[in-house]
């Protein structure tokens, strides 16, 4: 009797599971192709579980950091996932190769990740999924490199996105001349130091105007990164731009961006709330 029960029980549960699974976030991973780099480049697509194509669903370009790729934040924080459903949008992971930092290369035609993303993969996913295809519904971050790249690229397509974020970016260039690959993309800075300057987020923020983007912004008081956001937070504060900025424990590390990312979500679900 108790082995016929336990059976049943096991029975139960594991019918519970398989309908919590067949009811849970969409996981998909997508090969998309860039005229530009006239290559196949693959992308991470998350569903929430509402998901039709009789809605419009608003939507968050997440963006992984130096030496990552497109699979880094599924792999790495699995519970992202969990926000799509949470927040009724999409999450979408770009890959930005290992150091691309998410730019035009001035030097090198191999490298255009800012045309990729926010050109053709934007373009791709409009498309190919149910969205609200304008920048009241779109909204971009990353982490480090990836940070970077989120502030970047809005700030250079303010007509794209609505919305930004970075997670212990490394928003200004300058100081790592030689370090994460950046010299790849931009030649050696002493051949060129107003090109890195002018490609850095630090000195891109002149372009922002009160209120353009909606804008949020965190670092850990432990990472190497701290004072160049603690720079940057004064900066936007001189030029009067409103943004969100936090500092909390941690270090460049994925726990303290599994954490982040939930403050990030919730600031975008109020914009396109908005």
């Amino acid at each position: 009797m108790f082995k016929k029960v336990y059976q049943l029980l096991a029975a139960a549960i594991l019918c519970g599971c398989l309908a919590f699974n067949a009811h849970a976030a969409k996981v998909d991973t997508v090969t998309t192709h860039s005229d530009i780099m006239h290559k196949d480049i693959k992308a991470v697509v998350m569903l929430p579980k509402s998901y039709s194509a009789k809605k419009h669903y608003p939507v968050v370009y997440l963006l992984h950091g130096f030496s990552g790729n497109y699979a880094d934040w599924i792999s790495k924080d699995p519970a992202v996932k969990d926000l799509a459903d949470m927040y009724n949008c999409l999450i979408v992971c770009p890959d930005g190769a290992f150091a691309s930092w998410y730019m035009d290369s001035p030097v090198n035609k191999d490298w255009m990740y800012d045309t990729y993303v926010s050109k053709e993969l934007v373009q791709y996913v409009d498309s190919h999924f149910s969205t609200i295809a304008n920048r009241t519904g779109r909204a971009i971050t990353g982490l480090s490199m990836g940070g970077h790249g989120a502030l970047s690229m809005a700030i250079n397509h303010q007509e794209i996105y609505g919305a930004a974020g970075s997670m212990s970016g490394c928003v200004d260039l300058r100081p790592y001349a030689k370090d994460f690959g950046i010299n790849q993309i931009l030649g050696k800075y002493e051949d060129d130091p107003i090109s890195w300057e002018n490609h850095s987020v630090f000195h891109l923020a002149a372009k922002l105007k009160p209120d353009a983007l909606k804008l949020v912004i965190d670092c850990g008081c432990d990472d190497f990164f701290i004072n160049i956001n603690n720079a940057f937070h004064q900066q936007l504060l001189n030029a009067k731009i409103p943004h969100d900025y936090t500092v909390r424990p941690g270090g460049h590390t994925w726990e303290y961006w599994s954490n982040s990312i939930n403050y990030q979500m919730l600031f975008f679900k109020r914009y396109f709330n908005s």
